[in-house]
């Protein structure tokens, strides 16, 4: 799962050798990207991976931080709301492909 904020980009996996077990691997392209969503987190870099740090979480803990993220919600327009130019460049990115995407489907 792929997860869009707009002061960090996550993407959670099940642990691989426990699919439906009560841990995810939250993982990021940025430092402190899942700080700022896990302030308790116990973050490993690994500077080889395709995402460079990860975190082990419990499911309910990520379940939950996600639930307050969605209840928090207050702007209209989610690319104005991200403040960092670079992760808003980023972010263009990933709308302008879907965006092309969307339009490959409709035709």
């Amino acid at each position: 799962m792929w997860i869009f904020l707009n002061d960090a980009f996550l993407s959670v996996v099940a642990d691989k050798h426990d699919p439906h077990g009560p841990r995810l691997l939250v993982r990021a392209r940025r430092e402190g990207d899942i700080e700022r969503v896990f302030a308790d987190a116990e973050v490993a870099t690994t500077v080889d991976a395709d995402y460079r740090f990860r975190a082990w979480l419990p499911r309910t803990e990520v379940a939950a931080v996600l639930q307050q993220q969605v209840e928090a919600l207050a702007y209209s327009n989610f690319k104005s709301s991200i403040r960092d130019h670079a992760y808003h460049d980023a972010a263009m990115g990933a709308w302008s492909v879907m965006h092309r995407y969307q339009g490959e489907q409709a035709a």
